[in-house]
């Protein structure tokens, strides 16, 4: 064919495309690359047809690179369309197609390497070239599933559900755009059907499973004999029969996820580059039926559909880690039925494998490991301290900055017990001061994170002061980033943008941590700083396992950590324990400050909080403060000060209020001075405030909240503050209209110590959105932690269930006290539940009249303050009125 012009090369290349396309015959693929490569050579550099060749060319390549997977194949569309893209002026109608194409191959290389920066360069270009189509043309629907297909890999990589609203509508709208008979209507079905897959995996709602079955059943109906799809049509529809399977337990979608995953990998050629996917998911399904009819022979076909996946999956694929990890349970499983040394040497192989390859989604190898970690509590022979160093190590990898402060919390609440389950391991292996570390480390994640990003950077600023503005810069803007509701007049940060402030964030730490003398920069702290969080006295950590508790204990100038078995106290009996409290307060309607404590009538006795107690005191409380040598002490006027620091389901227990009520000297508050701090880490954020001037205190009062009982103590609360401060220290107060959102907080930003006595309440479904009832609307937890206050002391919340966690959260700590420590404030009194209108004058009365006195907080004078005051209140209203004096709490220094 000597002698063809451009033009004639051209043509040809496109009538081998478009035989490549209807037959699937690599030969006409392989000759359309030719004449395309051909033509490229001969067209001149400014000639109007060198943008179509090119991007002709892209396409070639596309199509090649889907069909046998080589990465040259997938570089080269990039680097077409790239080219095709900088000579083509944006009123060129092929512009947005362009564009398309650009974001189709960010998308594979996303695919193949799993890199998040690939993939949002795919969102924003395809985003781009949807925005430019109008509507009625007929690419716009191809524009929407494209987008919809990227906005999957987004949400099954990050989890964040903005990403997964934003497939089901893309790939809904794509469906609706696309007419009947269309060649890319099965496509369209099938696309739909992921999306609702991943919402039925997030909600686990089965109407969404059962949608995801329907959409892809039609995709593959639509789908004709021999087409090259019909491989990807039954495996999608596989794995929603396993889904369904394990939802509902039924045989015959088990049989249907075998035979669905059996026709895709039959019908996927040797050469195909989802071929390690097609046995990986046959694999899933022989391993289901095998723990269902315990047959030998399918427990012999998942290893070997497992074995097949992991080694033709190339190297630095993003499913590396997952192949490693199914091929771990199956070796596992073989071991268990042979008793093969070598099975369990291949399964420890595969699980280490599985928890340290990090090309694909963090969430997913952190899975590996957790999964990893939880069957070497069964069997202590898999080594369960290198499976939760694992563990460990790869958390703040799954629990990352450059997701907002909702979605981290929301994959928190997916773990369940990280934090317990890893320190019962150390301390089952007699790791005491690992135990402490790995709590510290895997306890209030979020909260941890925060206060790293407000770090104060005063050692690095001194040597490297330009590297520690953008790390400041960079921190700040990340942490507004992570807020669920910035301000209205603030940036508007994109998915993409947070990604990236988390990216440059990072760098710039592993940046400052190669600097002679910053190696352990803004690190986790290892036990030889934790061990300084006893300043005033000794730090309980209590750790609630499903069998047993643990106590860990911090004395002030000791250099070990302490342990003490309380092996009869459980996570059920702390779980009926707070169940009990709860039924309590609902029956006495100790729910909101305000309500009179009048019992409900009952179809059942009320629970007795009084054994409740008695257990804790008997099983938990006693058996410390025996350790800790203080049953004996006699000096009811110099007590010593224990701070605890529960875990899990104990965390909701008032261990301040721990006795046996029927035997003298048998309560808590007879022996010790007790307060709470959610993590070590608060104690050493914090330094006693002992100012060089009185302090300035701001009382904030809202006496009427609309739809809430009024709170007639709050005007009596006030003056009990103005009386003991206002000749002391510099006294200012807001008090209903005048205690706007914006007021407080700018005020607050101008005192020392700050007093809130108002209504607040508990957001059940989003803890975030907690807060106080002010007069133009709630200062929530957002708002707040958004703060960074400084030199701040004493928090003082009057309210209702201002130290109320989240339930589905225990070790996240978060509620509003929380949130003031996180703000800042390093001391503060609080209520696990609603306090009664007439006793928050009583209390806040005597803490400040005991605080004026010592003039200072930050060294347990708060502590101090709260317990005296509170046995005022016992003695006022009786021992056993414990709806009514046991809520109040100190949390911090």
């Amino acid at each position: 064919m000597d002698g063809l012009d451009y033009k004639d090369l051209y043509k040809e290349g496109e009538f081998y495309h478009n035989e490549f396309r209807r037959s699937k015959n690599l030969d006409d693929l392989e000759k359309a690359i030719d004449y395309g490569n051909r033509a490229l050579e001969l067209i001149p550099s400014e000639h109007l047809d060198l943008l179509t060749l090119l991007s002709c060319l892209g396409a070639y390549h596309d199509d090649r690179y889907r069909r046998l997977g080589k990465l040259d194949d997938m570089e080269k569309p990039m680097e077409y369309d790239v080219r095709a893209l900088e000579i083509m002026p944006e009123t060129n109608p092929h512009f947005p197609n362009q564009l398309a194409n650009i974001g189709v191959s960010y998308g594979l290389l996303y695919q193949r390497f799993g890199k998040v920066d690939s993939l949002n360069k795919a969102i924003k270009y395809k985003s781009r070239a949807l925005k430019l189509t109008p509507d009625g043309h007929p690419d716009l629907p191809g524009r929407y599933a494209a987008l919809g297909v990227s906005y999957v890999d987004r949400y099954q990589r990050l989890g964040e559900s903005d990403d997964l609203n934003k497939s089901i509508e893309y790939n809904s709208r794509a469906l609706e755009l696309t007419p009947d008979g269309h060649l890319d209507l099965p496509n369209r079905h099938a696309a739909l059907g992921v999306s609702y897959t991943d919402r039925y995996r997030r909600l686990k709602k089965v109407a969404d499973l059962n949608k995801a079955i329907e959409y892809k059943s039609r995709a593959l109906e639509l789908t004709p004999e021999n087409h090259p799809d019909l491989s990807s049509r039954h495996a999608t529809l596989g794995v929603s029969y396993t889904d369904r399977y394990r939802e509902l337990g039924q045989v015959d979608d088990l049989n249907k996820a075998v035979k669905h995953s059996s026709c895709a990998l039959e019908l996927t050629p040797d050469d195909h580059p989802d071929l390690p996917s097609r046995h990986a998911t046959l694999g899933v399904s022989y391993s289901d039926r095998y723990r269902r009819t315990g047959k030998l022979l399918d427990l012999y076909k998942s290893f070997e559909h497992d074995f097949f996946a992991l080694n033709l999956t190339p190297d630095r694929h993003p499913t590396l880690s997952l192949r490693h990890f199914n091929l771990a349970v199956s070796s596992h499983e073989l071991y268990l039925y042979t008793s093969d040394p070598d099975c369990l040497h291949s399964s420890l192989d595969s699980f280490r494998k599985a928890s340290q390859l990090l090309t694909g989604a963090a969430r997913d190898v952190f899975n590996n490991a957790f999964q990893w970690a939880k069957l070497t509590s069964k069997y202590n022979y898999l080594n369960p301290i290198e499976a939760f160093r694992a563990v460990v190590d790869l958390l703040p990898h799954f629990i990352w900055l450059g997701a907002t402060t909702s979605q981290r919390y929301h994959d928190l609440s997916l773990v369940e017990k990280v934090a317990v389950r890893t320190a019962s391991a150390a301390i089952r292996s007699s790791e005491y001061s690992l135990a402490l570390e790995w709590l510290e480390h895997t306890r209030c994640v979020v909260w941890n994170q925060s206060l790293m990003l407000r770090s104060p950077l005063d050692t690095l600023e001194s040597s490297y002061p330009a590297l520690a503005a953008q790390l400041r810069e960079t921190a700040k803007q990340l942490h507004h980033a992570s807020s669920q509701n910035p301000a209205p007049s603030s940036v508007t940060y994109s998915s993409e943008h947070r990604h990236q402030l988390a990216k440059e964030y990072d760098d710039l730490l592993a940046q400052v941590r190669k600097l002679p003398g910053f190696e352990t920069f803004l690190r986790p702290m290892e036990v030889k700083e934790l061990l300084k969080t006893a300043r005033y006295g000794p730090v309980v950590v209590i750790n609630c396992h499903d069998a047993h508790c643990d106590a860990l204990v911090i004395k002030p100038g000791k250099d070990h950590v302490g342990h003490l078995a309380l092996p009869e106290y459980t996570e059920e009996k702390a779980r009926n324990a707070r169940s009990q409290i709860d039924a309590m307060l609902r029956n006495r309607r100790l729910r909101e400050r305000g309500f009179k404590p009048k019992a409900l009538p009952l179809s059942e006795p009320e629970p007795d909080v009084g054994l409740v107690l008695a257990s804790l005191w008997n099983e938990v409380v006693k058996p410390v403060l025996d350790y800790l040598g203080y049953l004996d002490n006699d000096a009811p006027n110099d007590l010593p000060h224990v701070t605890w620091c529960p875990t899990g389901a104990i965390t909701f227990l008032p261990l301040h209020a721990a006795g046996d009520y029927g035997q003298p000297r048998s309560r808590v508050f007879d022996h010790v001075i007790s307060s709470y701090t959610p993590t070590l880490n608060a104690l050493l954020s914090s330094v006693p405030t002992v100012l060089d001037r009185p302090p300035r205190v701001l009382a904030v009062g809202q006496s009427i909240t609309p739809g809430h009982s009024p709170l007639q103590g709050v005007t009596r609360e006030l003056e009990c503050l103005e009386n003991h401060i206002q000749h002391r220290a510099v006294y200012s107060q807001l008090k209903d209209d005048q205690a706007t959102t914006a007021t407080v907080l700018a005020e607050m930003e101008q005192y020392d110590w700050v007093h809130l006595a108002c209504h607040a309440h508990q957001n059940i479904m989003n803890p975030t959105k907690s807060g106080f009832y002010l007069h133009d609307g709630t200062l929530d937890l957002v708002t707040i932690t958004q703060r960074s206050f400084k030199n701040k002391g004493l928090a003082f919340l009057s309210a209702c269930q201002t130290a109320t966690g989240d339930e589905r959260l225990p070790d996240e700590a978060i509620h509003l006290a929380s949130g003031m420590m996180m703000a800042g404030y390093p001391s503060v009194v609080a209520s696990m539940w609603s306090v009664m209108d007439e006793d928050a004058p009583f209390v806040a009365d005597k803490v400040y009249e005991i605080l004026m006195k010592a003039g200072k907080v930050g060294n347990g004078e708060a502590g101090r303050a709260v317990h005296y005051a509170v046995a005022g209140l016992r003695e006022k209203v009786g021992e056993k009125e414990f709806g009514r004096w046991v809520p109040y709490i100190h949390i911090g220094s």
